[in-house]
């Protein structure tokens, strides 16, 4: 139920968020509730203005979960605001961002996109920035890391939908007949990697380096040894020491002694290493939300703890996010900005992150997801969140950085390997990308 606040608990509450969080503004007091039983219709009766929103599908099952949260919430949205109509389009992550892609390249974009990337568009300035669309308290409301990884040249054009971070994934009952404790160090996770195999599981440790996302789950590696893919100055910095200690820790503690299973890492997709973590074949990897509930299904205890870092709990661990952004090509930005406030109401973000096992995007969702029990299993990650550090999504160039990531990071811990070496090289690369921005 929403709860109207007064303007001196307001300012109470933004003093606390600013304190837990270094956010710069208050969060709005909570809207209604924005769901509604039913599907209701996707575009109701004709109104003075018509929305085209395309959205991602998210449900994994192969249901239509996705479909009827947005039917929901344009039926809510459409019933406060009469005169305008909201036509859904809900594609697969396959082809989501090929398909806004083809809209945009042929004059016909949509006015709302929910997709992967947002960089390009708004470096072509196809996007309305988000203090042209959103509210200040919503627009406040944003945690921090996800404002700033949604920035292009110092401006937000990225309104986060919803994300989530990757704590490190055990399998409590190998653990136990092996008389381990969860990892805090490298050193104590090679052990434990060690001790694993002594008692014949196959895959001590899944470090899956292959294309599907090798770019993820190498960023997890680089923030747990004090690097990452930029600098200070957030400029490339894919080769630093930081960095190529790492893969030299990688390659020589995991991948050299035979602890990180059957298939090489460079061979490995993140995809195969959940089916067997799943299977009880892996003693622990990187892991997402929804394996949580998938293991669960196939009676696997899963453990979670932050990465472990070279001496201890790194300083920020991986967070990524999915995006959802206005196009100008329609002119329609006030009517935009009432739908993404609407999407942006705690009922809503709460809703769609806790039903697909993702994480909320605000200050105040995250809140009542942290104290709601309902939602006690994604607290480990949900703990991540507000020192995450996010892709360089925000350039243009990480795109192709990233694909060159996918297809050669795998080498950098092949038994005979130099990672200075490839590291250097997607380095090289990575800059010229970014000089040519």
């Amino acid at each position: 139920m929403s709860v109207q606040l007064d303007d001196e608990q307001k300012v109470d509450e933004a003093v606390e968020r600013r304190r837990f969080l270094g956010l710069t503004a208050a969060a709005a007091a909570l809207g209604m509730t924005a769901t509604v039983a039913g599907c209701g219709s996707l575009g109701g009766a004709s109104g003075d203005v018509t929305l085209r929103l395309v959205a991602a599908e998210y449900d994994l099952t192969g249901g239509d979960s996705t479909k009827k949260y947005w039917t929901d919430l344009v039926a809510a949205f459409e019933a406060q605001y009469p005169s305008v109509t909201v036509e859904l389009q809900v594609e697969s992550w396959d082809d989501v961002d090929r398909k806004v892609a083809e809209m945009v390249a042929a004059g016909k974009a949509p006015d709302i996109a929910q997709i992967g990337a947002y960089a390009d568009y708004a470096a072509a300035d196809k996007l309305y920035a988000a203090d042209e669309i959103l509210s200040i308290p919503v627009q406040a409301n944003f945690l921090a890391p996800l404002v700033a990884a949604g920035e292009s040249k110092r401006t937000q054009y990225g309104l986060p939908f919803v994300a989530s971070t990757r704590p490190l994934f055990y399998n409590e009952d190998l653990f136990a007949e092996a008389g381990l404790k969860a990892p805090k160090t490298w050193a104590e996770l090679a052990a434990a990697a060690e001790k694993l195999k002594d008692n014949g599981v196959d895959t001590p440790f899944a470090l899956p380096l292959g294309p599907e996302e090798a770019q993820a789950e190498t960023l997890m590696w680089l923030l747990s040894g004090g690097g990452g893919w930029t600098d200070a100055t957030d400029h490339y910095a894919v080769d630093s020491d930081a960095n190529v200690r790492t893969f030299e820790w990688l390659r020589t503690n995991l991948v050299a002694k035979g602890l990180t299973g059957p298939v090489a890492p460079a061979k490995l997709n993140r995809k195969a290493a959940f089916a067997a973590f799943a299977r009880g074949e892996v003693g622990m990897l990187n892991g997402h939300p929804s394996l949580v509930k998938e293991a669960a299904k196939k009676g696997v205890k899963v453990g979670q703890v932050p990465l472990p870092g070279a001496d201890g709990t790194p300083k920020s661990s991986m967070g990524v996010a999915d995006w959802i952004m206005g196009f100008k090509q329609n002119g329609h930005r006030k009517e935009i900005g009432d739908f993404l406030n609407f999407v942006f109401r705690d009922e809503n973000v709460l809703k769609f992150a806790g039903d697909n096992d993702l994480l909320p995007v605000t200050v105040s969702a995250s809140t009542r997801m942290e104290t709601d029990p309902e939602y006690a299993n994604l607290r480990a990650f949900l703990k991540g969140l507000p020192n995450a550090q996010l892709p360089p999504v925000g350039k243009t160039s990480w795109a192709k950085v990233s694909e060159n990531v996918k297809k050669n990071i795998g080498k950098a811990v092949s038994p005979d390997a130099k990672p200075a070496e490839v590291l250097g090289a997607i380095g090289r690369a990575a800059t010229a990308a970014e000089a040519a921005e």
